[in-house]
């Protein structure tokens, strides 16, 4: 079922998200209103969902991008590695124009560490530990981000960095308090 996304004045995505405590028919009809929910989402368009934007605070969410998709589960940080080593390096220090579906039209510059690995279930119930970079890890930080009760908006404060609002073809800078 599709469900309305709680946008960001909303004090439920401000509070940190209850473990998953089994895998059930409850949690399984969750799973896929978060699919369904991400899946309709074209304008803006959305890569990733978590329950609480949806009004469910409970620690689960989707991802959708290309061919990378996944549904999370009571995801822990295993390790955050902000430098590659390699030569494609300079990626991970480039900021990437960071949006979400409870502030829709509105991006801001934001530097996530280039890889993250967790450990979490998937919706059959399976512990997997996998490790994320670029883009991917990425949409992980900043769906994990919702479960703790963040927005991307609110590392853009601590960074001091700009917020912007799109409306068709113009970007416009916003003030950010």
């Amino acid at each position: 079922m599709i469900r309305k996304i709680v946008l960001s004045n909303n004090p439920i995505l401000r509070k940190k998200s209850r473990p998953v405590p089994k895998i059930d028919k409850k949690i399984k009809d969750l799973i896929k209103d978060l699919r369904d929910t991400l899946s309709i989402q074209k304008d803006p368009e959305g890569v990733g969902l978590a329950a609480p934007q949806i009004g469910k605070n409970l620690r689960i969410f989707v991802a959708k991008y290309k061919d990378f998709e996944k549904v999370v589960i009571n995801p822990e940080i295993v390790r955050v590695e902000n430098k590659s080593r390699s030569a494609k390096s300079r990626q991970s220090k480039k900021e990437i124009l960071e949006g979400c579906l409870s502030l829709p039209y509105y991006y801001g510059p934001l530097k996530r560490a280039a890889k993250i690995t967790i450990k979490y279930l998937d919706e059959k119930g399976k512990t997997l530990t996998e490790t994320f970079d670029g883009f991917h890890a990425q949409i992980i930080m900043h769906e994990i981000d919702h479960l703790e009760g963040i927005l991307f908006i609110d590392h853009l404060l601590s960074e001091g960095k700009p917020l912007y609002k799109v409306e068709g073809d113009e970007w416009e800078e916003v003030e950010l308090s």
